[in-house]
């Protein structure tokens, strides 16, 4: 059964941070890519990060480079998002994504997709 489940939003101030965690099945976890998008109200959905299953290669929106890390911690089927110095631009519902053909920041690559996790920054 493919499934993904995101936990960890919330609200935090500018310059805070967060970790968000994607609980995946087996299923999911082992497609080609991973990943994590944001939408923002208003604003089309967004590539933030992703992770190649077998190689480990990451990548990053030049908006979150530097303050972001991707990561996959295979003992429990679970896809991490850390995020530090956060900005108020930030503030997003953030998805948890999975899939296995097509380019990391295009949603159209992921089939698999979790409900989202909101997260909001205040400045």
């Amino acid at each position: 059964q493919a499934q993904l489940v995101e936990s960890g939003g919330g609200s935090v101030q500018a310059g805070g941070s967060l970790r968000l965690s994607c609980a995946a099945s087996g299923y999911t976890y082992s497609r080609r890519i991973m990943g994590w998008f944001r939408q923002a109200p208003g604003k089309a959905r967004e590539g933030v990060a992703g992770i190649f299953t077998g190689s480990g290669n990451t990548h990053y929106a030049d908006s979150v480079k530097g303050r972001f890390i991707i990561s996959r911690d295979n003992a429990n089927n679970t896809l991490n998002l850390e995020m530090t110095s956060l900005k108020p631009e930030d503030t997003a519902m953030y998805y948890c994504a999975a899939g296995d053909y097509g380019f990391w920041d295009s949603a159209q690559t992921y089939t698999y997709w979790g409900q989202g996790t909101q997260v909001t920054v205040s400045s």
